[in-house]
């Protein structure tokens, strides 16, 4: 794996290498000593899986409230999808910036969102399924979320977007004083 840190502290592109031969390739997706690395040695608590059957689909912005953040892994399986991070650590010099990645079943690129971020995605192909690794346990009550659109934020989404769930589309936007989490 090559770890390369984007322009969020904290949030990793890596690049998955495969090993090749005839039958096809294995790759390894993860490995204790190798996040050790990057000074990352948390454990993860919780892995799951989702599908999207149509293209230009947005799923996010989502976050976990204190003391539920979380750090979240997340590859991409079948297809291909435009991933997005935002800073929402009220204490970071990218307070509010956001850092977007293609990961796809073909590049086998992952992105690692550390704690304080909110998360979401845009389906570039149809049919896409994401795998996420979470270092805690979902809690609905702590669950929190930023429209795809804000203005505030101006995530700039490569296609236009065919559909968002009713709860993604009432998150508001956000306010000149947010304060972050």
């Amino acid at each position: 794996m090559k770890f390369n840190e984007t322009k969020l502290k904290g949030c990793y592109e890596i690049e998955v290498i495969p090993h090749k031969d005839n039958r096809g390739w294995f790759s390894r997706t993860y490995c204790k000593n190798e996040f050790r690395e990057i000074n990352y040695n948390k454990e993860w608590v919780q892995l799951n899986q989702s599908f999207t059957k149509e293209k230009g689909v947005i799923r996010g912005m989502h976050f976990q409230l204190p003391p539920y953040t979380e750090t979240k892994l997340v590859r991409c399986i079948v297809g291909s999808v435009y991933d997005v991070a935002l800073d929402l650590r009220k204490d970071s010099p990218t307070f509010l910036q956001w850092f977007g990645i293609e990961i796809s079943a073909e590049n086998k690129k992952m992105i690692l969102i550390p704690d304080g971020f909110a998360h979401g995605f845009q389906t570039l192909t149809s049919n896409c399924e994401l795998l996420y690794h979470h270092t805690n346990f979902y809690a609905p009550d702590a669950e929190g979320g930023i429209r795809y659109n804000d203005p505030i934020i101006g995530i700039k989404w490569p296609l236009e977007v065919s559909d968002i769930s009713e709860k993604d589309s009432k998150y508001v936007f956000l306010k000149e004083d947010f304060k972050g989490i």
